[in-house]
């Protein structure tokens, strides 16, 4: 994976894209809407279920998968609450800092960013926690590994919009890493 120093912190330059946890076992892709939303364990899944977009905009993991603290490579980690935070006050605060994070037109692919801090956040889109796929093209959000009760906290990306939101979902949620 591509990386990139943000003020002391190194991040992927791309979304995950693995089939495998870290000590080699797989991760389970699922494809069924039902399946998805039953489940209370780690899967994965391409946005769509189509294998066409992984080279794009990486896969599609639910929280099981990232609190697993396997998903990663050895040596990596998804980032916590707090790392986001660390991120975004580097970036000049929550405001400004999403438009430095996307891509920018010049990217491929393009999205309404300027990826002045090399993140180069893309518009995956999300996988619901009902199984249904929205967003792919406007939206980018991203899990964190910090758990919110019966939910988690991530952070998301909007086209058009400069910010980095902040919220915690519903752990069947399908979000890039």
């Amino acid at each position: 994976y591509a990386t990139v120093l943000i003020g002391t912190q190194c991040w992927f330059a791309e979304n995950l894209r693995t089939t495998v946890y870290a000590d080699g076992s797989p991760i389970p892709a699922v494809t069924g809407n039902s399946a998805w939303a039953g489940l209370s364990t780690g899967a994965r899944c391409d946005y769509g279920n189509n294998a066409n977009n992984v080279a794009t905009y990486g896969r599609l993991y639910n929280w099981y998968a990232v609190n697993t603290g396997n998903l990663c490579p050895s040596g990596w980690h998804v980032p916590t609450d707090v790392e986001y935070t660390t991120l975004t006050d580097g970036l000049g605060g929550v405001s400004v800092a999403g438009g430095k994070m996307k891509s920018s037109a010049s990217d491929s692919p393009a999205w309404n960013g300027t990826n002045t801090s090399g993140f180069s956040g893309l518009a995956g889109g999300t996988r619901e926690g009902n199984g249904y796929f929205i967003y792919v093209g406007n939206d980018g959000y991203f899990w964190s590994a910090s758990a919110n009760g019966a939910n988690a906290w991530l952070r998301f990306l909007s086209g058009g919009y400069t910010e980095v939101y902040r919220s915690n979902y519903y752990l069947r949620s399908g979000f890039s890493v």
